[in-house]
């Protein structure tokens, strides 16, 4: 009787065995179906999510670095054309500059030169004019003094002596 209990048992035992394990097979089978395979899918769904979030966030970086990069050359050239202006604008203040400088000294000197034109005639209109009148009073006090009128060429020849005279003096001076 033991033996059949033992055998009674042993065959309930791999009966309860079978039935658990086909049981737990059936389990297996419905949690990979509804449940398994819809929670790898949304994890496979958040994890290509978040891939496509970093690369984008990659992306926007780089491209944010490109943009600051463009930025600071474009500063650049700014800063170096702002400097060349600068500079166009002095080197054009300066020959400006040199041509009113040159201009004034050229109209000073038309002025100078006009101004020695002026004096020297002014000079020989003076001479001739003193000619004259030293003429004219030779004339009178040799009237006097002859007691008679000098030809015309007499004349002449008196003032252009006188006059001779007179400019040497006046160079020696």
């Amino acid at each position: 009787m033991q033996n059949n209990l033992l055998l009674a048992a042993q065959s309930s035992s791999l009966g309860d065995t079978l039935f658990v394990l086909i049981a737990f097979i059936l389990l297996a089978l419905l949690v990979k179906h509804y449940a398994w395979t819809p929670i790898t899918n949304m994890m496979e769904k958040r994890n290509q999510k978040i891939t496509g979030d970093l690369d984008y966030a990659d992306k926007e970086r780089q491209d944010a670095e490109n943009l600051k990069q463009q930025r600071e050359t474009a500063l650049k050239n700014s800063k170096v054309e702002a400097v060349q202006i600068v500079a166009n604008a002095k080197k054009s203040g300066e020959t400006q500059r040199q041509s009113i400088v040159d201009q004034a000294h050229s109209e000073a000197q038309e002025i100078q030169s006009q101004a020695q034109a002026n004096a020297q005639q002014a000079k020989q209109e003076a001479m001739k004019s003193v000619q004259k009148d030293v003429a004219q009073l030779s004339v009178d006090i040799a009237s006097q003094i002859i007691g008679r009128e000098l030809s015309v060429s007499d004349q002449e020849n008196l003032i252009d002596s006188y006059i001779k005279e007179l400019n040497a003096n006046h160079e020696t001076k």
